[in-house]
C-alpha cells in the first residue's frame, strides 16, 4: 500500500486549505482512513478519522466545527478540508490507513502511513 499525500502549503491565519492523500495498492474501501499531524518539538496527534464508507467520522476537540474529513473511494482518495485555520494548525500533515476504524484514532500503531506534507499558518 502506498499513500500519497499533497496539498499543503503556506496560508493566513483564517484561510483555508484542502489536503488530499491518494491510496494505492489495495481496495480504499476496506480501510478506514486518518489524518494526524505533528509540530516541531511535539509528538505526532490524531486529527480526523472517516469509516470505510464515509458515513462515520471523528475529530479532535481543536478542529471541530473548522475540518472536515471526506473521502472518494472512486478516487481512493481522502480529502481534509481545513477553515478557519490558526497558527497553532502549523503541522506537518500525515494520512493513515486501518482496516479499524474506531481505533484509529487512538492505537499507537496503524496498518499504512504516507509521507507527510506541511502546513503553515502564518499570524
Amino acid at each position: 500500500v502506498q499513500l500519497q499525500a499533497s496539498g499543503g502549503g503556506l496560508v493566513q491565519a483564517g484561510g483555508s486549505l484542502r489536503l488530499s492523500c491518494a491510496l494505492s495498492g489495495r481496495t480504499f474501501s476496506s480501510y478506514a482512513m486518518g489524518w494526524f499531524r505533528q509540530s516541531p518539538g511535539k509528538e505526532r496527534e490524531f486529527v480526523a478519522a472517516i469509516s470505510w464508507g464515509g458515513g462515520s467520522t471523528y475529530y479532535t476537540d481543536s478542529v471541530k466545527g473548522r475540518f472536515t474529513i471526506s473521502r472518494d473511494n472512486a478516487k481512493n482518495t481522502v480529502y481534509l478540508q481545513m477553515n478557519s485555520l490558526k497558527p497553532e494548525d502549523t503541522a506537518v500533515y500525515y494520512c493513515a490507513a486501518d482496516p479499524d476504524f474506531y481505533g484509529l484514532g487512538y492505537r499507537p500503531t496503524l496498518a499504512h502511513w504516507g509521507q507527510g506534507t506541511l502546513v503553515t499558518v502564518s499570524s
